[in-house]
């Protein structure tokens, strides 16, 4: 009887993990449109990516477990590839048709930045290579993945780079390629300090794109930072500065005061010590 029991107790939390992830994601899946690229794969990777973030075999070993789909490795890497020169402008049109309706068709503004993906493997090929790691796994062949966004952090396109490549030179390209593939106007690009150094900003310009970027109180001129520090501040309130031919915008948050506050004692503190 106990035997039994146990056996009920199980299959009742398997059904509860099988269908739940589908009931919610799956809505969202079929919301978006990817519902209408003809492939069970590509939907099971994705919302398995999204209910349990794990590496391939995990995912495989999840979805016998709680889907009863069984597949083996070899061919999820099959349809990755399949995913990345067959699908991928389709996946593309899909997410872009969503975030153009989502945001009411106003594209006038572009978020873009970039992250590393490293591979657990000491080989490198003609995309994997070593370069400057932001996950500090230096020693790890890796990619770079760029990213533009809408407002809201709603997807607009993707491209992929050589591990080591400086990821300042695709700002640009990425910009550019996207804007011709949905044929866009002259968007607002916003992009970190490191990306946008002085090299990408003359291209930008001579491109006619306007931009924002960040910056820093260090890289500023000596005027600038005296009524920097010289100005008082309250949450929100900022102060308009001239900074060559752009306009510097000096914003104080108390958000981000206390968490540069705490990143700095953090730093601070020797190896081992509580916090």
């Amino acid at each position: 009887m106990f035997q039994i029991e146990c056996f009920l107790s199980e299959l009742s939390n398997a059904q509860i993990r099988t269908i739940g992830p589908e009931l919610v994601f799956g809505k969202v899946y079929n919301h978006i449109g990817y519902n209408k690229i003809s492939s069970d794969l590509f939907r099971h990777l994705v919302i398995a990516r999204l209910a349990f973030p794990l590496s391939k075999l995990k995912t495989i070993e999840y979805l016998y477990r709680y889907q009863g789909i069984v597949l083996d490795l070899d061919s999820v890497y099959r349809f990755l590839d399949k995913l990345n020169t067959d699908l991928k402008d389709e996946v593309e049109r899909i997410s872009f048709k969503h975030t153009l309706k989502v945001l009411n068709g106003n594209l006038s503004i572009m978020f873009y930045d970039m992250t590393t993906l490293y591979f657990e493997a000491s080989d490198e090929d003609d995309l994997r290579k070593t370069g400057f790691s932001k996950d500090g796994k230096h020693s790890n062949p890796q990619i770079y993945l760029g990213l533009l966004v809408g407002m809201g952090g709603y997807a607009i396109g993707y491209d992929i780079f050589e591990g080591n490549i400086y990821e300042g030179h695709t700002l640009l390209p990425t910009i550019e390629k996207i804007s011709k593939k949905f044929n866009l106007s002259k968007p607002i690009i916003v992009a970190d300090a490191g990306l946008l150094n002085n090299d990408n900003i003359k291209a930008l310009e001579a491109q006619k794109y306007e931009y924002i970027l960040g910056a820093k109180i260090k890289n500023e001129s000596k005027e600038n930072k005296e009524k920097m520090l010289s100005s008082s501040f309250e949450d929100g309130s900022y102060l308009l500065l001239e900074s060559g031919n752009a306009k510097l915008i000096v914003q104080y948050s108390t958000k981000r005061a206390k968490k540069d506050e705490h990143n700095r004692k953090r730093g601070l503190k020797k190896p081992g010590e509580e916090n």
